[in-house]
């Protein structure tokens, strides 16, 4: 017997029209890579997307066909991403920090029709466009004032929605219909396609404003620090206009003081970004003196958040640092820390223990963690495996099936390496590929980053394995020191003494002016492994 309800889809453009409808004047503000401050409301942002989708419609993009975008975060961008999703096509937002050979790649292998692109990018497009060959067009996201005269045949974002008269409908269509499309680099050989679905979008934004997770409300203030082009900017420009939140778009100034004038100008109480990005804002706040006056949260992922900083946030600047864990795989969010009612009477240390886990599973995600041979672990919080997930918003295969099926009996494997305890709170010890092996006894890399972290001279830090004749490897610690710091690598390794098991304490130290990232701000550990596979230990 089946209920006696509608049968509703679950369609992204319902996320648009919900907020004009019923948030109508609430405001959107960017700021633009033109110079100065954009804001307009909900309502104006959904007649300009429905204006954009019939100017697709009129060059020729038909649903499923995949439209591209190199941009930043802003109202144009976000238009974007509704115009096309909307109309049954599909959204692809390319990571402009890539190398110029990866997103020709990219865009050819998914056969991009259009690509949109901000001012900030036109060199890179001028590149491009020769090698791109199934490009029919390029959309420049500015006013006919700005266009760029390198691309004479561009057509100009303005002119386009100008041009329409805002009578286009959204169309109904199943739900499980392909909505947007991101690359992850985070796979072996070339980057690949996952594909998200209307229903998967619309699942994933009900379950991240929920309370424990990004506890969006049409009270709150978001400004997403992470790019729309990195995991479609985590859900949060699906999830704001679903809970009815306020955005600020930063654009390209994601440095310390451009954002801190924009928390403090808009009223911003939730803010997501990459571990990076808040160690330069932090940094910022405490050379001159600055504190946040509405800001509460800030949430931390794309990579391991150092205790320290989770510390500093809460005792020097009074805003909750929230881990949260995912991967692209995975729409992008599949665990999110907050503490339980029964935590709220332990001491202030103990609670900071249960932050600086990973979190939570959402609902809609199963996770278990499993050995060598698939067989499960314990949640026990010791035991560690290889962590499995599942869900409704996580991936059953790639696009164009690049690699074939990466399911191990209906489960996707992370690449993590984790621990699970008896509330499920999950905590990640290390990629599988970056676990240190010595003496047949697994090292944890993260744990000894994190470690250091909390020394005053240490700005960043990254944990290899050296090859050992005799342990098989060793960790060699490489440091960035901070601005006018000064610090010895025999006082570094003596910091970690009763931090961490006396074994786990590297071999030696390194300190270098940078480390490399990922084009999504992790740690780039294959290039530093290459760069040092050569070092030799001092007690080797």
């Amino acid at each position: 017997m089946l209920g006696l309800i509608m049968d509703q889809p679950l369609l992204i453009s319902s996320l648009l029209t919900h907020a004009a409808r019923n948030h109508g004047d609430t405001e959107i503000v960017s700021r633009t890579v033109e110079g100065g401050i954009h804001r307009y409301t909900y309502a104006d942002a959904e007649l300009r997307a429905r204006k954009l989708a019939a100017a697709l419609a009129r060059l020729g993009v038909a649903p499923g066909d995949r439209v591209a975008s190199l941009a930043w975060n802003g109202y144009r961008h976000f238009e974007l991403y509704y115009a096309v999703s909307g109309a049954g096509a599909v959204m692809h937002t390319v990571n402009p920090r890539l190398f110029p050979d990866q997103i020709a790649y990219i865009i050819n292998h998914a056969e991009d029709k259009l690509l949109f692109v901000d001012l900030t990018f036109v060199p890179l497009v001028e590149k491009l466009a020769p090698v791109c060959k199934a490009l029919k067009g390029v959309v420049v996201m500015t006013d006919r004032a700005h266009m760029p005269p390198s691309l004479p045949d561009a057509l100009c974002f303005e002119e386009l929605v100008a041009a329409e008269t805002g009578g286009f409908e959204w169309p109904v269509f199943d739900e499980r219909t392909a909505s947007s499309l991101c690359y992850t680099s985070g796979t072996t050989g070339n980057p690949k396609g996952v594909l998200y679905s209307h229903r998967s979008t619309v699942i994933h934004s009900y379950a991240i404003v929920s309370p424990d997770v990004f506890n969006l409300s049409s009270r709150d203030c978001v400004l997403p620090v992470v790019p729309m082009f990195h995991v479609n900017a985590w859900g949060l420009p699906y999830a704001a206009p679903l809970a009815g939140t306020k955005i600020v778009f930063p654009g390209a100034q994601l440095d310390g003081a451009s954002l801190y004038e924009l928390y403090e100008q808009e009223g911003v109480t939730a803010t997501a970004g990459v571990p990076t990005v808040w160690l330069a804002l932090l940094n910022h706040m405490k050379q001159n003196k600055l504190k946040f006056s509405t800001l509460d949260r800030a949430v931390v992922g794309g990579s391991a958040c150092p205790p320290a900083m989770i510390k500093s946030f809460a005792e020097d600047f009074n805003v909750r640092c929230q881990h949260a864990w995912g991967m692209s795989e995975m729409s992008p969010l599949g665990t999110f820390c907050t503490l339980k009612g029964k935590h709220l009477a332990l001491p202030k240390d103990q609670q900071f223990e249960v932050l600086t886990s990973q979190g939570r599973a959402l609902y809609g995600v199963e996770m278990k963690i499993v050995d060598g041979e698939g067989k499960p672990l314990p949640h026990d919080g010791k035991a560690f495996g290889d962590l499995l997930v599942r869900g409704p918003w996580i991936t059953s295969g790639y696009f164009k099936d690049e690699g074939g099926n990466p399911l191990r009996d209906g489960w996707f494997p992370t690449g993590d390496v984790a621990t699970i305890d008896a509330d499920g709170y999950m905590r990640i010890t290390d990629r599988s590929k970056d676990v240190i092996k010595s003496g047949g006894e697994w090292i944890s890399s993260i744990d000894l980053e994190n470690a250091v972290m909390a020394h005053p001279a240490v700005g960043e830090a990254a944990v290899i394995g050296i090859a050992h004749p005799k342990w098989d490897e060793r960790p060699l610690l490489i440091v960035v020191k901070k601005p006018g710091a000064e610090v010895t690598r025999e006082e570094l390794l003596k910091f970690y003494e009763g931090r961490v098991a006396k074994w786990w304490i590297p071999d030696d130290v390194v300190f270098v002016e940078a480390l490399p990232h990922t084009a999504t701000g992790k740690l780039l550990k294959l290039k530093l492994r290459e760069e040092f596979k050569h070092h030799q230990l001092p007690a080797a």
